[in-house]
């Protein structure tokens, strides 16, 4: 949230110091950049719609004629299936019938597509069989899948997934991947009748054959599987029985027929399913999720070099509309400037659109009325800033001249005649000093020099409860400064931090100079004061007190300063309790020179 506020607001900078020209062009460039953006994300979520619904349909097109075709397969080897029982089986007795000779001649005319075809009895017993007919000594046709299937169910035909053909013996292939259709039958010996099985191993290079020619769209595959989601057909399928690669067949087989959407391993593919007839089976096919910006790059970087020179031409645009319409302003703004500047033979512009021309003769209007009051203004500014520093430096609290005559007075009458004398004496030299014959700015060894015979008085008169450090750095004594400011300060450190305090109070006045600027600290280790408090000293809004030991007061000082010098000048308050208070005053580095001319820069 901070980095949005800090962002939001280094944004909002930016904007005021935009000019109306760049704001009018970014502004219109935004809204037709933000209009074409969402022009085209509508046209490319149309066009991958339409290219995913193409797919999808592509697909269900595909796997329609690929089911036509498997289901023209099985249908064939069921009217198999069903010639050798209802033309061979029904109609034999095998008391006194061989059913060898016309299941030979079905085979034949089916060799294509067939491995065998055999019978057995109820009790996996073999009866007849071609063109295979001999059995591994380790077959179990009873225990088998496709006999258990018939035998359960016998009113359906049966399909076993694929394998590897392991009833008969077979030299010339042993390892043939068959389909295995098996059907309950009816097997008549002496007119009578008893359950049996028949068995039709289909060829798995059929179905295979059937699918394999199947392409779908974007390098999309096509599988077979059983209800229960068991491989039937998969175009890598010895991988996926290595183990090497991995199919969602599990989940397709719970999808119903139709287009689906899924994710399977990190990517996003379209599946698409049908159900085999008769079988229970289903076509699945797959096809990765539509992508025209993969499948299509040059249309990609077509779209995309489209849209940037339409926003490359509407920024065009919009800058030479904006320019029109900016430019009048812009000039009155220029001309408002020079005034600024302070230049008199202004000529103020009149042109652009109505309001713009109004405004141009309001400014020169504006501009003759200021130019017959800034004279008279200035003069009563002037004069009524002087008085401002006339009225702060003349609030000397005249308590500290009684206090001073009341201790020479008691001194005197108690015989203490030298510390009379030296309290006098200090007194003198201060008001010496404090008159400066009448100059507001002296040398800051003045200033200094003051702030000791006021320390003077005040270490008799408290008894030296406290001693003071005055000490200016080399080079600093020669530099000028507003008369008063420090001992105000020493005032205040006296009443407010010493007066309570023990008799080992310090207060320290140092002066040095910072670059262009002159610092003097006033700093002392009485009580100090919460780190709010010293803050609202200098608040304007603070009521002027008349407390014991305000003096001239910080304010004043501070207020003094600012009106002299600028906001940039004034004090710092720096206090914690029990800590003890520092009082920086900031003043410009002035030389003689300089002070001369600013006084003089005062009085005109």
């Amino acid at each position: 949230m901070s980095f949005f506020r800090k962002f939001t607001a280094q944004w909002a900078e930016r904007y005021r110091k935009m000019s109306i020209q760049m704001v009018l062009s970014l502004s219109f460039t935004a809204v037709a950049a933000a209009g074409i953006l969402l022009m085209g994300i509508s046209l490319i979520w149309r066009f991958s719609s339409a290219s995913e619904q193409m797919v999808a349909e592509n697909s269900q097109r595909v796997l329609a004629q690929a089911n036509l075709n498997l289901d023209s397969y099985l249908k064939r080897m069921m009217r198999i299936a069903d010639t050798a029982y209802y033309r061979v089986i029904k109609n034999s007795d095998l008391a006194r019938d061989s059913l060898t000779g016309q299941l030979s001649l079905l085979y034949e005319a089916n060799r294509d597509d067939l491995v065998s075809l055999a019978v057995f009895d109820s009790g996996g017993a073999l009866i007849s069989a071609v063109p295979l007919s001999l059995l591994k000594p380790d077959a179990d046709p009873a225990g088998s899948d496709w006999f258990q299937a018939a035998s359960l169910s016998m009113e359906n035909l049966h399909f076993s997934t694929p394998h590897v053909q392991n009833i008969f013996g077979d030299p010339d292939y042993p390892y043939r991947w068959v389909v295995s259709l098996s059907h309950h039958v009816q097997l008549t010996w002496d007119g009578a009748t008893e359950g049996g099985v028949l068995l039709v191993d289909m060829s798995f290079s059929g179905i295979e054959q059937v699918c394999r020619d199947v392409s779908l769209a974007n390098g999309g595959y096509l599988y077979l599987i059983d209800g229960d989601g068991e491989l039937i057909y998969h175009p890598r399928q010895q991988l996926i029985y290595a183990g090497l690669l991995e199919e969602n067949n599990r989940t397709a087989a719970g999808y119903r027929d139709g287009s689906h959407v899924e994710t399977f391993q990190g990517q996003s593919r379209q599946v698409t399913v049908k159900t085999v007839g008769y079988t229970g089976w289903k076509l699945v096919g797959v096809a990765p999720a539509s992508n025209w910006l993969i499948a299509s790059p040059q249309m990609f970087l077509f779209g995309l070099s489209l849209l940037l020179f339409a926003i490359f031409l509407m920024a065009f645009l919009n800058i030479l509309i904006s320019a029109r319409i900016s430019d009048p302003i812009r000039r009155l703004e220029q001309s408002i400037k020079e005034l600024e500047g302070g230049r008199e033979d202004v000529e103020i512009e009149e042109g652009g659109c109505y309001e713009i021309q109004h405004l141009g003769r309001s400014v020169r209007s504006m501009v003759s009325t200021m130019r017959h009051l800034m004279d008279d203004i200035i003069q009563q500014e002037g004069q009524k800033r002087r008085s401002e520093l006339e009225v702060l430096q003349s609030q000397i609290n005249p308590h500290f001249l009684y206090n001073t005559l009341d201790s020479v007075i008691w001194m005197t009458e108690s015989g203490q005649q030298a510390e009379a004398i030296q309290m006098v004496t200090s007194l003198a030299r201060l008001f010496r000093i404090s008159l400066s014959r009448g100059k507001s700015v002296i040398p800051l060894s003045d200033e200094l020099e003051h702030a000791r015979h006021y320390m003077n008085i005040q270490q008799i008169r408290f008894k030296n409860k406290f001693t003071t450090q005055i000490q200016a750095q080399p080079g600093t004594e020669e530099l000028y400064t507003l008369k008063l400011i420090v001992q105000p300060l020493l005032e205040n450190a006296i009443y407010h931090g010493m007066a309570s305090g023990e008799d080992d109070g310090l207060i320290r006045v140092s002066a040095r100079r910072e670059g262009e600027d002159l610092m003097i600290d006033v700093e002392d280790n009485g009580l100090g004061m919460p780190p709010e408090v010293a803050a609202s000293l200098l608040e304007a809004e603070r009521p002027q007190g008349h407390t014991k030991g305000s003096g001239i007061g910080v304010r004043n000082v501070h207020q003094r300063i600012r009106l002299t010098y600028g906001e940039g000048y004034g004090l710092t308050i720096f206090s914690e309790p029990d800590e003890g208070t520092l009082v920086r005053i900031r003043l410009p580095a002035l030389t003689r020179e300089e002070a001369v001319r600013r006084q003089q820069g005062e009085v005109l």
